[in-house]
């Protein structure tokens, strides 16, 4: 389960990657229940366009995803094989989505916290998630690299950064839901990851506990971003693919203990 993620450096990796423009960066190192936030597509997002006709409008993507691009093409309705022209926004949100049941703050609090990921299998049935999935609250996850904790050992959990092996950020699957405390009328924004079977995973079947099925978040093919926005509910399943082994990279994380100096006194 991914209990942390780290954000993006530099307000340029945002604008220039992403297409907006945060507020404030957000915190760096990013739990549970803390205020980040997601891209979504504006009110004002424009239609479809045709891939015969403005070919113009698929988003540029690097050499060393070129084919994960391609893949994730596939996945837009026949006949538009480019993704649609979207007006993006960043929406400043806590990472733990709040669910319309919650009554109270403390009780949004206490639901939010186990809320940081959605089943792709079960997001439209489970009854936290069902009413943001049924209303198209899909959004987009910038992240730098995401956290899992390497159980193979038996003894220990080793915390281990995935991220890409080219060093450019990813998009990651999310829905949003926007939450009014009935006391106050304060609104809160809060999402979740969107995560995938993970079993057959090269990489990520490495993490988890054992017996358990492993699992990943869905991280989307820059060429589908918009479309990922803006797809039929029928069809947005599709975007969610696994990530291409071969394109991410897996450090385990030095702690201090791992830090100190071996020297004479280590052997005495």
């Amino acid at each position: 389960m991914t209990t942390q993620y780290e954000n993006l450096a530099t307000l340029d990796m945002w604008t220039d990657f992403f297409k907006v423009t945060p507020i404030e960066l957000p915190e760096r190192q990013l739990r549970g229940r803390r205020m980040s936030g997601f891209i979504r597509g504006a009110a004002q997002a424009l239609p479809e366009v045709d891939s015969t006709a403005a070919s113009d409008v698929v988003a540029p993507v690097p050499d060393s995803v070129s084919t994960a691009g391609a893949e994730a093409a596939e996945a837009l309705p026949a006949g538009k094989k480019t993704a649609p022209r979207v007006i993006r926004e960043w929406v400043p949100a806590q990472w733990g989505l709040v669910p319309n049941a919650s009554k109270s703050v403390s009780d949004a609090r206490l639901r939010s916290i186990k809320l940081l990921e959605a089943r792709n299998e079960t997001v439209s049935t489970t009854q936290a998630f069902r009413d943001a999935w049924m209303a198209g609250q899909r959004c987009i996850i910038p992240m730098q690299a995401f956290y899992e904790d390497d159980l193979r050992s038996g003894k220990k959990a080793i915390p281990t950064r995935i991220a890409r092996v080219d060093g450019q950020p990813m998009g990651v699957a999310g829905i949003w839901n926007s939450w009014k405390d009935p006391e106050t009328g304060e609104e809160l924004m809060s999402y979740a990851i969107l995560t995938i079977n993970a079993n057959s995973h090269a990489l990520m079947r490495r993490y988890g506990n054992e017996g358990a099925e492993r699992r990943m978040p869905a991280i989307l093919g820059e060429g589908t971003y918009d479309a990922w926005l803006t797809a039929r509910q029928d069809k947005a399943r599709e975007f969610m693919r696994a990530y291409p082994s071969n394109w991410m990279l897996a450090n385990p994380v030095e702690n201090k203990k791992d830090k100190k100096p071996k020297g004479l006194f280590d052997s005495m």
